[in-house]
């Protein structure tokens, strides 16, 4: 069996991006992180060397379509071929609102974020991982994706977008080696909260290994 390839984090951060990094890392998978912040990033990246980990960063505003594009570019040159991507970003709170103070700006903003960059994201990815038949797509969302609240109209419209467009993209490429699926997490996640980022990253892993299902809510 060939050995892993890379595993990339577009919207890295501390909780489950870190999280899931640390969970594929000890599967073989070398780690690519992509976020905005390069301290935070060189941060995470420290913590995965120090446990023996192979780590690499890019920084980029994911989105904006080139800079994304040209980071996940870097880091399969530094790398090599990238196996596995989790779209995992973290919405403004800003834009979190009641729905009839929503604007179009909002909506647009949240929109760019978790539909247009996941987009951005797979259309950079997707032909390499075709052509090899090997590959998976993996994204988060919270709750709001399955429980819309009128206090947060922006993530239940964007979320909800985003779980069309997986489900769409698992039933296009399931037939070609490539898996796309999404964990809806409804309620808290983080440290002593319903979801522990370790238990949520275990549950990547298992959509990743079992392509069980495109849709998976954890509550």
């Amino acid at each position: 069996m060939s050995s892993p390839d890379a595993f990339v984090v577009i919207g890295a951060g501390p909780g489950l991006g870190a999280a899931a990094a640390r969970r594929f890392g000890r599967e073989g998978h070398p780690v690519g992180l992509i976020a905005r912040s390069t301290e935070r990033l060189e941060t995470m990246a420290a913590g995965l060397t120090a446990e023996g980990l192979t780590a690499a960063v890019e920084a980029a505003d994911v989105t904006d379509e080139q800079a994304l594009a040209s980071a996940l570019g870097a880091l399969r040159e530094r790398l090599g071929p990238i196996e596995v991507v989790l779209f995992s970003p973290r919405p403004s709170l800003e834009w979190i609102k009641p729905v009839l103070d929503t604007g179009p700006q909002d909506i647009e903003s949240a929109l760019a974020l978790n539909v247009v960059a996941a987009a951005a994201a797979v259309r950079t990815v997707v032909p390499d991982m075709r052509r090899r038949r090997r590959g998976t797509l993996l994204f988060t969302t919270g709750g709001a994706a399955v429980e819309p609240h009128r206090d947060r109209a922006v993530s239940g419209i964007a979320y909800a977008a985003e779980s069309a467009y997986v489900r769409m993209l698992h039933d296009t490429l399931a037939d070609q080696g490539v898996h796309a699926a999404q964990a809806t997490v409804v309620g808290p996640i983080g440290p002593g909260s319903r979801h522990e980022p370790d238990d949520v990253a275990e549950e990547l892993w298992k959509l990743h290994t079992e392509r069980a299902q495109p849709l998976l809510i954890l509550r």
